[in-house]
């Protein structure tokens, strides 16, 4: 059974969700406070979707869809993961792709093993430190972002194919069968793809072949409803499903893929498809108040973060604090800090850089942070630095899903492209969007990214580096046994998404749809600001802001998160309506 999101999808199965009440009449440390209605607000009508043989929650319903029945047909969370990737391709192209690449956390059921795989892009071989700075030396953001060489080596075939071969059941032709049938077949266009396609017309307006698979003869993108074929797009995962995953990198799709860039003065070549591999890594592991922890290691920076503020946090008596109040707003923000200031000099590709792993997610240097840290005082984030040491060191466009079944498997997986439609190009006869995960790197040590985030040498552009990222997909376990699988997109605010899931569930003792729907927080570091979802009390706002606190006039919602929970013998699913489109199944 498929049970879509909110707004305005829900259906009868599903007890309709009180988004009227609001959280600003939760008192800030105790005073009252009254203010109009957030645009998310939980209450005790808001329930997650409650199965018994497992449960899939994504952004996208016919994705979803699609999974459930691999689920209910026999098929293991991985298979269903794989398909449900794979489908995501065909209907949720703004993020979903076989061009971009991801990061995916498994649990296997036979064995209890957690694994962290990474399917990450990397730099084609031709690729250099100052490839997109200007004749002064300055980053040029069109380069990196809306061209040809904006692109990096695409890894989500590869780590797809791995996914499935090492721990699914399904053959990879049966995989790529449901994502072949709708793209011949067509689906019907939902609110979300259609507003997508209006708003970012201009940025897909320089590849003719990304009009002509998207819009109508007079430039107008499918109304919802409507039915959108994708037929160079089947083509071309006909080819994929009868050649095999390597054709992706050594066959006839290669050949395309190598024959547009050098047409367009992109660098991915022939040699730099066949070299790429996808990595198993080994996940970052922490506690937090008896829980473990298991995220994704670097490339990422979510994993050790993660891990670094829960570390933090714990110093702090969180299940006695009301939530959505000054205080624990006040230690989140201050762990968020610390955290992305260290990102900013330590993080980076471990294969080529030395990362202190360790150090980053000791208790020892969370109690360090702690010290530095006031009841009474914010901190400054120019005189906020990133740590020393004391050991040997070891998009915003994204779309996350995470699918538990009733053998013990877990899968947490979050994908991307970068941007939406990732560059705007895409080659022609072939369906396939381009990436433009380049900008991820550093282009000049200092000098924010698209997302605000500052990199340091660590991060810069190398040959065949893979570019760091911060989606975060999770794994929480209670006793040793899988109980939460979470993630998001969101670019910057993709690891203080999953923070606060972690908490509101953990600490706040709140069922999975409350904890999303919950308001959110995030501060990254610089810009030195703290940004608020709608539904904080207004008290609670002027509290952190009489802490030295400087608020971000910027309440858009941050986020999407997609989660499952298992517990007291039952599934448990939500996905976050901040994204249209939203859905669980079971």
């Amino acid at each position: 059974m498929l049970v879509r999101g909110l707004p305005n999808i829900m259906t009868p199965s599903l007890p309709t969700l009180a988004l009227s009440l609001a959280l600003s009449l939760i008192p800030a440390w105790g005073m009252p406070a009254a203010a109009p209605p957030p645009i998310f607000a939980p209450s005790d009508r808001a329930f997650p979707v409650v199965a018994a043989n497992g449960m899939v929650s994504s952004q996208e319903p016919h994705a979803t869809h699609e999974a459930v029945k691999i689920l209910e047909t026999g098929g293991n969370a991985i298979d269903a993961a794989v398909v449900l990737g794979l489908v995501k391709v065909v209907t949720l192209p703004r993020a979903g792709n076989l061009t971009g690449g991801g990061f995916m956390m498994i649990r296997d059921g036979e064995t209890g093993t957690i694994r962290a795989l990474d399917y990450r892009e990397q730099a084609p071989a031709a690729a250099h430190r100052d490839m997109f700075l200007d004749a002064e030396g300055n980053p040029d953001p069109v380069l990196s972002r809306q061209s040809h060489l904006a692109s990096g080596v695409p890894g989500t075939v590869a780590g797809l194919a791995l996914a499935l071969e090492t721990y699914g059941t399904l053959t990879w032709e049966a995989a790529l069968a449901p994502a072949i049938r709708i793209a011949e077949e067509g689906f019907p266009v939902g609110q979300q793809l259609h507003k997508a396609l209006l708003t970012y017309k201009s940025w897909l307006a320089n590849s003719p072949a990304a009009m002509r698979a998207f819009y109508d003869e007079d430039g107008n993108p499918p109304r919802p409803g409507e039915l959108l074929k994708r037929p160079h797009l089947a083509q071309t995962l006909r080819t994929l499903a009868k050649a095999g995953p390597l054709s992706f990198y050594t066959g006839s799709i290669a050949q395309t893929i190598a024959d547009d860039m050098e047409a367009n003065g992109g660098l991915i070549t022939m040699e730099d498809l066949a070299a790429y591999r996808p990595k198993w890594r080994e996940p970052i592991h922490g506690t937090y108040r008896g829980y473990d922890i298991y995220a994704m290691p670097a490339p990422s920076s979510g994993g050790i973060h993660l891990i670094q503020m829960l570390n933090i946090l714990e110093l702090y008596p969180f299940p006695e604090y009301e939530p959505y109040q000054a205080t624990p707003f006040h230690w989140m923000i201050e762990a968020m800090r610390q955290a992305y200031a260290d990102r900013s000099k330590f993080l980076g590709d471990p294969d080529f850089t030395d990362i202190p792993v360790n150090w980053l997610t000791s208790k020892a240097y969370a109690f360090e942070t702690s010290q530095s840290l006031s009841p009474s005082q914010a901190r400054d984030s120019k005189s906020t630095r990133p740590g020393t040491p004391t050991i040997p060191r070891e998009s915003p466009e994204t779309t996350h899903y995470s699918i538990m079944d009733s053998m013990g498997n877990v899968v947490a997986n979050t994908t991307t492209l970068n941007f939406s439609f990732g560059s705007g190009y895409m080659i022609p006869g072939t369906g396939l969007l381009l990436n433009n995960e380049m900008d991820d790197f550093s282009a000049k040590p200092g000098v924010p990214n698209a997302v605000g985030l500052i990199g340091g040498t660590a991060n810069a552009v190398e040959p065949h580096k893979r570019m760091l990222s911060s989606m975060t997909p999770t794994l929480v376990f209670k006793a040793g046994s899988p109980y939460l699988a979470t993630g998001s997109p969101g670019g910057s605010r993709i690891i203080t998404t999953v923070l606060q899931i972690i908490i509101n569930v953990l600490d706040h003792d709140m069922n999975l749809a409350m904890a999303t729907l919950a308001p959110r927080i995030h501060h990254q570091w610089l810009p030195d600001e703290v940004r608020l979802e709608e539904g904080v009390s207004p008290d609670t706002r002027r509290l952190l802001e009489s802490l030295g606190h400087t608020i971000s006039a910027n309440n858009s919602p941050m986020g999407s998160a997609n989660s499952v929970l298992y517990k007291d013998g039952l599934f448990r699913g939500f996905a976050d309506p901040r994204r249209e489109g939203s859905a669980q199944g079971y």
